[in-house]
């Protein structure tokens, strides 16, 4: 069972870059779940509402609101935590915000990696760190087929370049000052994580469809729909998190010369998953019992039509697969915005639909 496995985590020291975010809120609750001993690292929560305030997630870790851009302050937090693990999920995750700030985009997401990396290696830190990028780290010819983990990296605006150059240099720092085949000399072990399109309760992004649509849902608006023939490898953020977790106790059991998990791995939904803008915008309508949408075409900022993942690599070496099909995936997260629309605990839904998940993980054979 994947909750077994993962019980590894019980009494860890575990850093979380970027907890205060959407993805990182709910790896921490995991975390916490689990009887790890969280360290978050992150500037202020970037929404209000935000899951992090909600979760009150302040009083159950050790929290650092610093700048991921300061290589002096993060580095200052691994010397005073010595975390076992390392989730960095820190970064301007908006493709549409990317193109009005680039500059701070290129510079949360390559030279905040460059800092974390650097600063482990400068305090000779012996930890498994796990980066999360993106799959628009890829360079996206819109193939039919997906993209597997040897494929070039790329990306047309900043955000999917900045992810695509924080892939090469997390390339570099294995390969130059982390080397699997070196592991006795500095006990790091290094791995990338990219996942498709994550969806789930406790989003309130601007400019993402499924916080765009709850907004004009609980207002009783018409939806607002730019590209309703975008395909996406839509998933419940839940899928990509369980498999960073599995990766991480994977790193944690190998054997120093087992370095078949440094490396880079692909967390996407299964292929019946990939649905097009209007599929989802219609999902979230029907879950939610009302609603409607129109297209408004006036946007013109470019977005990739169609992307894939290729998850052979997770399904073989680490056994994993995605547990909730599109379906499961639309109606889980909208239970959770209806919920917390009617007041419920949300730290305790919250891992209910863990539980939930864990109940529908199954190892592939």
């Amino acid at each position: 069972m994947l909750e077994e496995i993962l019980s590894v985590y019980r009494g860890k020291k575990i850093l979380v870059t970027g907890n205060t975010g959407f993805k990182g809120s709910w790896i921490t609750t995991w975390l916490l779940k689990l009887g790890a001993s969280v360290t978050g690292y992150a500037l202020d929560p970037p929404t209000t509402p935000s899951m992090y305030e909600l979760l009150k997630l302040s009083d159950s870790i050790k929290q650092y609101i610093k700048d991921i851009r300061s290589y002096n302050e993060i580095k200052k937090c691994l010397e005073e935590t010595r975390p076992e693990i390392i989730f960095h999920l820190a970064a301007q995750p908006l493709v549409r915000d990317s193109y009005n700030i680039p500059l701070e985009t290129f510079d949360v997401n390559v030279m905040g990696t460059v800092n974390l990396l650097e600063a482990v290696r400068e305090l000779n830190l012996r930890t498994k760190i796990i980066c999360i990028t993106s799959d628009k780290s890829y360079e996206n010819q819109e193939w039919l087929f997906g993209y597997r983990e040897v494929d070039p990296m790329g990306g047309y605006d900043p955000y999917s370049a900045s992810k695509g150059a924080a892939e090469i240099i997390i390339s570099s720092y294995r390969r130059s000052f982390f080397n699997p085949l070196r592991m006795e000399d500095h006990g790091v072990k290094l791995a990338s994580v990219r996942a498709g399109n994550v969806i789930g309760g406790g989003d309130w992004a601007k400019d993402r469809i499924v916080p765009d649509c709850i907004n004009h849902l609980e207002k009783g608006e018409r939806i607002f729909v730019r590209n309703p023939v975008a395909t996406r490898p839509w998933q419940h953020v839940l899928e990509p998190l369980g498999g960073y977790l599995l990766l991480g106790a994977k790193l944690f059991s190998a054997t120093p010369d087992d370095s078949r998990y440094c490396s880079a791995f692909n967390f996407g939904p299964l292929i019946s998953s990939n649905k097009t803008v209007e599929s989802l915008v219609s999902e979230i309508i029907k879950n939610w019992g009302k609603g409607s949408w129109f297209h408004n075409s006036t946007e013109s900022v470019h977005e990739a039509s169609l992307l894939n993942l290729t998850i052979d690599k997770a399904y073989h070496l680490l056994k994993w697969q995605p547990a909730w099909d599109y379906e499961a995936t639309i109606a889980n997260t909208v239970a959770w915005y209806k919920q917390n629309s009617l007041g419920w605990d949300m730290m305790e839904f919250t891992k209910k639909q863990i539980d939930d998940y864990l109940e529908c993980f199954k190892f592939s054979k």
